[in-house]
Order: C-alpha cells, then structure tokens, then sequence
C-alpha cells in the first residue's frame, strides 16, 4: 500500500501564459483582459492604459521582490503581469554583471555569462511559479523577433519569428508556461499584374494568435485550442479557471442546398504567416521536398514560383549527380540560391562548392563514409582544405580529360 494517494481527473489550477509579439500589436491590452491583472512594467510601456501596476523596477533584485509581495498577498490581484521578459532579462544582465564585477556580458568569456544569466533567470521562473501556487494567474510578455533558425539535421537555414530574449533565457519561458502563444498580424501577398514585371502587392493586417508549433514561430497549449484564433482575450477566456466557456457558433438553417456558386478568378495570393488554400500547380511538376508551406509562409515565394524553380532544379541536381558520378563522389544533397534578372528570367545565382553541397567519397567502393565537405568541420572530424583541395583536383582532372578549359 502506497503512502502516497493516487489521484485523477482535470485539475483546475491557476495559468501561466507567454504571450509575445511585434512591438505596439496590442500585447499589453491584451494582457488587461485577465482577471484583476496588476503590471509589473519593466519598460515603461503601460503609461497609456488604465491599468494596476506596480512602480517600475530599477534593478532585479527589486523586481524579484515586487514577485514576492504579490506571492505573499500584499497586492490584491488574480492575475500577475510581466511587462515584458525581454526587459526583465536587461535587469538580469546588469544583476548578473555587478555581482561579477565586469562591465559587460561579454566580458565573462565566450557563452559563460549568458550561462549565469539562465541560471538567474530561472529565480524569477521558481518566485512566479511560488505565485502560481498562491492562486494567482501568471502573464509574461515579450517582443518578438525574426531570427535565422538552423536545423541540425539540415545543410540550410532560413528566418522565424521567436521570443526577443537570449537563446538561453527564451527555451525556459517555453518549457514553463503552459500556453505560449504568438500574435501577430495576418498579411495578405497578392500578385500584380502577369509577366516578367509582376510585382508582390500586401494588404490586410488583422491580427491574430498562433496557439500552436510552426515552422516559422514558436507556440503550444494545453487546452486543444485551434491554431489560429482572433487576438482578442475572449478566444482564451474559456482556458483560466472560472473563465467562460468558448461562445458557440449558431448555425442557419438551411431548407434546402443552394447551388454551388461558379469559382471567380482570383489573384495569385500567399498568406503571411499562414497561407491559405490555393490551386497548386500539378504534384508532377513541383518536387514533394519544394511544396513545403514554410517558403510560402515566410514570402519567399509564390507556388508559381516554386512551380518555376522545380524543373529548373530537378536540372541542377541531374546535372551534379553526374559530374560528381564521374569523379567518384556521391552528392547526397544541396543547397542553391535563385534569383530573377531585370527581365524577370530566373536564373540560378549561387556558386557550387563542398560549402554547400553533401558530398562523400566513393573512390575505394567500400560503402564507408568519407566526408569530402564542410561536414568535416561541422562535426570536428578533421580540416576541410585537404578535402576541399581533392574536389578541386579531381574535378580539374574531369575537365582536361573532357577538354574543358580550366581557369586559375
């Protein structure tokens, strides 16, 4: 028998949410909305709304403390804002710097003082989680930024909204809130005109919140919230205990089926961030690996696009496989740049190197790997200039034997 009694079922518990965003896209009204909220403004921001705060702190250890009065019940309140994360993590920095006696981040060596950060940033995580447990609901704000995001198992990079915090700081608000959720406003990327001189045309701007994981932002719930939902506190009210049930969606009734109505042509459009549905061009023509929404949702192309960049692609990778074939090097795979000329051509604009291609040696046929590419570094497995250096050779050798003129 165990001493510890076993229980089930739904708790209901007070919630930490991380809500952040572009800077004036309403975070901090939106923030308002909760229950008998009271700021806690480390920038200065909230001036303009009639809201409870408490006074701007001017060093972290006065912010951790404005933490405690509420935990302790000597602010009235139900809701606990932060205002915003970003701003706090500046108290942190200075905290973290004073202690050391250095007069920057930097100074503690390359990534040491950002590790100090985290770990005194996680005092303020371990006081409003205290708050929490007091029954108070948590609100962290937080600007939003577009940053390069690199995955490990990929040769590229591309761009993707996330918290405007350090790298350290910004995983331990995601592990630890129990909704982060992402607003930001909805563009609408229509085509102009046809032709080599079309050109991209935004409108729209409604704003909206991404509740779920994507490619180009971060966010997560616990409360099976759709993936999109009108940045209106409302949309959420529903997940805070004691908070209002989702409105329901009446539905007309419908006597009888009215006649599907004839599709009007439609400019060619992209959403930002989200695309909506479009008519693709055929599965054929567009490789499964191109037909990613992140590049249309990112506005670095269109599907016309893509449906362009395809074939020509399907090219270049023909084209390499064989050269590469001849000179007893696998290409196992790459990565390229397009661009359009004046004229509105597409044309490959990037050069071809170990830098940014997969290749492995296969003189020997044994099957074993043999790295000829930047992986060498990527991975410490040894120094590139040999392995950059053979490629050369060997491709120099392919062309004299083909009576291609190499130039130096």
């Amino acid at each position: 028998m165990s001493k510890y009694a076993v229980t089930s079922g739904i708790q209901t518990a007070p919630v930490k949410t991380v809500l952040y965003g572009p800077e004036g896209i309403g975070k901090s009204t939106f923030a308002s909305h909760f229950p008998s909220p009271v700021f806690i403004d480390t920038e200065g921001g909230t001036k303009r709304l009639n809201v409870a705060r408490l006074p701007q702190p001017t060093s972290w250890a006065m912010l951790l403390d404005e933490v405690a009065e509420v935990r302790k019940g000597n602010v009235p309140c139900s809701t606990l804002v932060i205002d915003t994360a970003d701003w706090a993590e500046r108290l942190c920095i200075q905290a973290v710097c004073a202690r050391a006696k250095v007069n920057g981040i930097e100074d503690f060596g390359y990534g040491k003082g950002y590790t100090y950060v985290k770990e005194e940033f996680s005092k303020l995580l371990d006081a409003l989680e205290e708050v929490l447990n007091a029954g108070h609901n948590v609100v962290v704000l937080a600007h939003a930024a577009i940053t390069k995001f690199e995955q490990p198992d990929a040769v590229g990079n591309y761009d993707r909204w996330g918290m405007k915090t350090s790298k350290q700081v910004a995983p331990l608000l995601q592990e630890w809130c129990d909704m982060l959720l992402f607003a930001n406003y909805k563009t609408v990327v229509e085509k102009a005109g046809s032709g080599p001189n079309a050109k991209n045309k935004a409108s729209g701007g409604k704003r909206v919140l991404y509740t779920t994981h994507h490619a180009c932002w971060d966010a997560k719930n616990r409360f099976d919230l759709p993936e999109e939902v009108p940045f209106d506190y409302a949309s959420i009210a529903h997940c805070l205990p004691g908070g209002s049930a989702p409105a329901a969606t009446q539905t007309p009734v419908q006597h009888a089926p009215a006649p599907a109505p004839q599709p009007k042509h439609q400019p060619d459009a992209d959403i930002l961030p989200t695309p909506q549905a479009q008519p693709e061009p055929p599965r054929e023509e567009v490789p499964k690996a191109l037909l990613t929404p992140d590049l249309v949702a990112l506005g670095v192309c269109t599907r016309q696009d893509l449906a362009e960049i395809a074939p020509l692609a399907r090219k270049i990778n023909e084209a390499l496989i064989e050269i590469f074939a001849k000179i007893d090097v696998k290409l196992v795979d790459f990565k390229i740049e397009m661009g359009r000329a004046t004229d509105g051509t597409l044309l490959l604009a990037d050069e071809i190197t170990p830098d940014s291609c997969r290749l492995w040696d296969q003189k020997d046929h044994s099957g074993k790997v043999e790295h000829l590419d930047k992986d060498l570094f990527r991975r410490g497995l040894g120094s590139i200039i040999p392995a950059y250096e053979e490629i050369e050779e060997r491709l120099a050798e392919l062309a004299k034997s083909e009576g291609i003129e190499v130039t130096e």
